[in-house]
């Protein structure tokens, strides 16, 4: 059985994901030490809650530098929500905070004329998962095709390179990356593990790729 590591820094909904992802096959751990990463086969980096004290926590831990090893080594790694944002370079929520800088490019909160437009901020609730007719869908996200899924969001990330967008969605009129990645990394804005059947056929691909 595969072994997961869940990390655990404090911030997320860890209990719901865990048990989406035994769900979807996996034998799961949450991981608060930095030096036992290196013993599974796959980790999860999911997140709710402010960039900077993510990042901050990550930092007092040593996950960030353990996350970003095991990566370079080839571990396949999913970030949830914040656990994606936090894969940028920098955030402008309440301020500008330097992330982690494994895919470059920014965090940036929905336009302020958003609300006065009828669009609620955060953007909570279903919604598509739109892929780019020009290329591959990637293997994980393959069960999402035709899907709605579940997003609770204020910022969204903007990859600087466009390669590393896997697919969008919008909100009302302005679309954001759903899903980004390259190699061995995937990340996504919504929670799978709210997002029902559709949700844990993600999770179940994900525990099963072979990057």
């Amino acid at each position: 059985m595969t072994k997961l590591a869940l990390i655990d820094y404090g911030m997320g909904n860890l209990h719901s994901v865990a048990k989406a992802l035994e769900k979807s096959g996996a034998s799961v751990d949450l991981v608060q030490d930095a030096a036992s990463l290196q013993h599974y086969d796959r980790m999860v980096l999911p997140g709710v809650g402010a960039f900077r004290d993510c990042i901050s926590a990550l930092k007092k831990t040593g996950l960030d530098v353990a996350i970003e090893h095991q990566i370079k080594q080839g571990m396949p790694f999913l970030g949830i929500c914040l656990g994606m944002q936090a894969l940028m370079s920098q955030s402008y929520e309440f301020g500008c905070y330097d992330g982690l800088n494994i895919i470059s490019g920014e965090v940036k909160p929905f336009p302020e004329s958003h609300p006065e437009r009828g669009f609620k901020i955060p953007h909570m609730g279903w919604n598509d998962v739109v892929f780019s007719s020009e290329r591959d869908i990637h293997p994980v996200l393959a069960p999402l095709q035709g899907k709605q899924v579940y997003y609770v969001h204020s910022l969204y990330c903007v990859p600087e390179n466009p390669e590393h967008m896997l697919a969008a969605s919008s909100y009302g009129d302005y679309p954001f990356a759903c899903a980004i990645g390259r190699e061995n990394i995937l990340a996504v804005q919504f929670h799978p593990e709210k997002s029902q059947q559709a949700g844990l056929a993600m999770l179940k691909s994900f525990v099963e790729w072979k990057p």
